[in-house]
């Protein structure tokens, strides 16, 4: 079975929130333990904030600290305690798909809710609930380099050493191994205007989206692709090099 090195791993917490490459991920049946496991809610229109309307999220750092969660401002001010559930439930739309929410009691949802300047609701989401579309996410570093922009901007469960730019289009239901998992490739990932925005800050600061209309192939909707989704065919631990 071919092996894929990969450089780094990593995933957010919360949804929307800065991406960080973590020394090990545990893969599941579900993907990356841990990834996504709460995200913030609009309550009254019973939606998931998603990024792209809500760029500046992503210079929000949250972490998981034993049983805490930790929530970090650009400013510096930070949160740091369970994110209990309330007892609350919500139904809320993602992407026009219905998930059921747990909303969550603590200082989080207040700390976020002053720093987007509306009422926010931080809640635990079922594994997978408000993932886009499958749970693990591959990049090649060879096309990253052709492109000269940081990984980060693309949010990538895994970016994995290649030396050909775009070689990653070609392994369409390849197995991998990655660590001591193992990951079957599926079809490529469609970019949205979230890759235009800074991954540290959330600033605009590229016209990278137009730039890959141009070179990379699209879809109906006129996303170009780049990376590929993954799905785990045996779990397992992933660490990357750096």
């Amino acid at each position: 079975m071919p092996a894929l090195a990969v450089r780094t791993a990593g995933f957010s917490p919360v949804k929307g929130m800065r991406h960080l490459a973590l020394p090990t991920v545990e893969l599941d049946a579900a993907g990356p333990v841990g990834d996504r496991a709460w995200c913030l809610v609009d309550v009254a229109a019973q939606r998931v904030l998603r990024t792209v309307q809500h760029p500046s999220l992503v210079s929000v750092v949250s972490r998981v600290q034993g049983d805490e969660l930790s929530l970090t401002l650009p400013s510096g001010e930070s949160v740091v305690a369970p994110a209990r559930p309330s007892g609350e439930t919500i139904v809320c739309d993602y992407w026009g798909r219905p998930v059921d929410l747990a909303l969550t009691d603590g200082p989080h949802s207040a700390l976020v809710s002053d720093f987007l300047g509306r009422d926010v609701r931080l809640a635990a989401a079922p594994r997978g609930g408000v993932v886009f579309a499958s749970p693990v996410t591959v990049l090649g570093t060879a096309s990253l380099d052709l492109l000269g922009v940081d990984a980060a901007r693309f949010r990538a469960t895994l970016v994995v050493e290649t030396d050909e730019p775009w070689v990653e289009d070609s392994w369409l239901g390849t197995t991998f191994a990655v660590g001591s998992a193992e990951v079957r490739v599926g079809g490529p990932i469609p970019r949205c205007a979230v890759i235009d925005h800074h991954p540290g800050t959330g600033v605009k600061d590229v016209r990278l989206l137009k730039e890959l209309v141009r070179s990379r192939p699209t879809n109906a909707a006129g996303e170009p692709m780049f990376g590929v989704y993954a799905e785990v065919v045996r779990p397992g631990t992933v660490g990357g090099r750096s």
